[in-house]
C-alpha cells in the first residue's frame, strides 16, 4: 500500500476519533445541566422580609415587570422578552408580565404605588413566588417593593448572575462569577441592627460591638480580596499564552456578539472545537482558543467569547476582565448578529457599547448576520445595507460561511517586510515558519536550496538574513 495512502487513512482515523468525542463531549455538557431541575410547588413566600437576603435564589413561578421610559412599545416588550428568556434559562416558569410606562422608575418602589397592588393581585392570582424587575435595583426599591408584594424581589442583575453561577465550568469562570456576585451582594447587604451585636466583655469592651451585618460584611470583603487574587495568579497564564502569541506574530480573531447569536455554532463549523451548542442564553461563559489556518497556510487563533447582553451587569464586566481582554486585545473582531431576533439593531448597540467600555473600540470588524436560513429576508437586507462591511451567513447549515472566511483572511493583518532569500534544506524549520506566519509571492526548489519571495514579520526577516 502507497505510504501516502496510509498516512491519510490514519489521519482520517484520528479525525473521526477526535469528532466522535466532541459529539460526546457536548451531550456530556448537556446531561450535566440538565441533571439539576428545580422542584415545583415549593413555596419561598417571606415570613419575615429580612430573610431574603439571606436565602439562596430559588426561581420557581415569576411575574416580570417593566418599567417603559423611552423607546417605541415595541422596544420595551422586546425588552420584556428577553427578561422572560432570561428567567426560563435560569430555570423558571414565567406567568405573567406587566410592563409600566413612565417618564423614569419610581425611586421608592421601581414602579407606581398603583402598578404595585396589581403586581400582587397578580402574585396571588398565578401562585408565583418571585417577582423579577427588568432593571437595577437599589438597596431600598428592593427593600419596599418584598415588603408590598410578600414575596422576593430580585433585579435583572440577580437573574443574570444567577445563569452564570449555573454555568461557569472552569475555575477562572467560578471565581470571576463568585467575585461579581459578592460586589452585587455587598450593598444590599441588611440585618437587625444593635441586637445583634457582640460585646468583648470586661473594661473597654463594654457596649455594642460589632454587629452582625458588619461581620458579613467584613468577610465578604476578606473573600473578594482572596478572590482577586486568585483571578489574579490565573490571569497570568492567560497572558502568557497570548504574549506568545503576539510574540510569534500570530494574528487574533474574536468573535463576540449578542448572547445566543451562534458564535460558538460558527466557531465549531470553522475549527470543529467541539464547544458546547445550546439554544439558551449564555450557554459557554469560558472562552475557547483555537488554532487554524488560511487557504495559503498562514496560522491565525479565532476566539470564542462570553455573549453580551442589554444592560450587562458592571459587576460581571469587572469581574470578567481577564476573559474579556481576549476581545480588546484582537487584531480582528467578527461581530456575530441573530438575524432571526425581531431587533438586531439594538444587539449590535448593545454589543459595540461594551466592547467600547473594554478598549475594543477602534478595532476592525466584520459583521456576521448569523441564522440567515431562519431569518426575514427583508430583515436582512436592511442589514447589509446599514452595515458595509456585513456578510449573511449560517452557522447551522454553513450558507455563506466561506464568503466569510475570506473576507476574515483578506482583513487579517499582513506581514511587513520583504525577503528574497535562498533557505538551506537543513533550514527546514524557517521554510515552515514563513508558510505559517508570511505571505507566499513566489517559491521555487534549487539545488542549494528553497528560493523564497515572500512577506514575513520583522523577527523572521532577522533570523533569515542571518543565515
Amino acid at each position: 500500500m502507497d505510504i501516502d495512502q496510509l498516512i491519510r487513512e490514519n489521519a482520517q482515523a484520528v479525525a473521526d476519533y477526535e469528532n466522535s468525542e466532541n459529539v460526546e463531549n457536548q451531550q456530556q455538557d448537556l446531561q450535566d445541566r440538565q441533571a439539576l431541575r428545580r422542584v415545583a410547588g415549593l413555596s419561598t413566600e417571606l415570613q419575615d422580609v429580612t430573610d431574603a437576603e439571606y436565602r439562596q435564589l430559588r426561581l420557581e413561578k415569576v411575574v416580570l415587570v417593566g418599567v417603559w421610559t423611552e423607546g417605541s412599545a415595541k422596544d420595551a416588550e422586546n425588552s420584556l422578552k428577553e427578561l422572560a428568556a432570561l428567567a426560563e434559562t435560569a430555570g423558571s416558569e414565567v406567568m405573567e408580565g406587566l410592563i409600566q410606562r413612565r417618564d423614569k422608575p419610581d425611586p421608592a418602589t421601581f414602579i407606581g404605588s398603583g402598578k404595585v397592588t396589581e403586581v400582587r393581585e397578580a402574585v396571588v392570582a398565578t401562585g408565583a413566588d418571585t417577582v423579577v424587575c427588568d432593571g437595577e435595583l437599589s438597596p431600598a426599591q428592593l427593600r419596599t417593593l418584598e415588603q408590598k408584594v410578600k414575596v422576593k424581589v430580585i433585579d435583572r442583575t440577580a437573574l443574570i448572575l444567577d445563569i452564570f453561577a449555573q454555568h461557569a465550568k472552569s475555575r477562572e469562570g467560578k471565581a470571576q462569577v463568585e467575585l461579581a456576585q459578592m460586589s452585587y451582594m455587598l450593598p444590599r447587604l441588611r440585618g437587625w441592627g444593635d441586637s445583634l451585636s457582640r460585646q468583648a466583655g470586661g473594661i473597654g469592651g463594654r457596649g455594642p460591638g460589632e454587629t452582625k451585618i458588619e461581620t458579613d460584611r467584613r468577610r465578604i470583603n476578606d473573600k473578594m480580596s482572596k478572590l482577586r487574587r486568585e483571578i489574579k495568579e490565573m490571569k497570568v497564564s492567560r497572558d502568557t499564552k497570548r504574549s506568545e502569541r503576539r510574540r510569534n506574530n500570530i494574528p487574533s480573531v474574536a468573535i463576540a456578539g449578542y448572547t445566543n447569536a451562534g458564535k460558538s455554532s460558527l466557531l465549531n463549523h470553522l475549527t470543529g472545537a467541539g464547544v458546547l451548542v445550546e439554544n439558551a442564553l449564555f450557554a459557554t461563559l469560558d472562552p475557547t482558543v483555537r488554532k487554524t489556518q488560511t487557504t495559503d497556510g498562514r496560522i491565525y487563533t479565532l476566539v470564542d467569547t462570553v455573549g453580551f447582553v442589554r444592560h450587562l451587569p458592571h459587576e460581571l464586566v469587572e469581574a470578567f476582565k481577564s476573559t474579556l481582554e481576549e476581545v480588546s486585545e484582537a487584531d480582528l473582531i467578527v461581530h456575530v448578529v441573530d438575524g432571526s431576533h425581531p431587533d438586531p439593531m439594538e444587539q449590535i448597540r448593545a454589543v459595540r457599547q461594551v466592547i467600547d467600555e473594554i478598549g475594543g473600540g477602534e478595532i476592525m470588524e466584520i459583521i456576521a448576520i448569523n441564522k440567515a436560513d431562519v431569518a426575514q429576508p427583508e430583515v436582512v437586507m436592511e442589514l447589509l445595507r446599514k452595515e458595509s462591511n456585513a456578510y449573511a451567513i449560517s452557522a447551522r447549515t454553513g450558507y455563506g460561511v466561506e464568503t466569510l472566511v475570506k473576507a476574515v483572511e483578506s482583513a487579517l493583518p499582513k506581514p511587513k517586510v520583504e525577503i528574497k532569500a535562498v533557505i538551506p534544506f537543513n533550514r527546514g524549520d524557517l521554510v515552515s515558519a514563513v508558510h505559517e506566519r508570511g505571505e507566499i509571492i513566489s517559491e521555487e526548489y534549487l539545488p542549494e536550496g528553497t528560493k523564497m519571495h515572500a512577506m514575513v514579520d520583522g523577527a523572521l526577516a532577522r533570523k533569515i538574513e542571518l543565515l
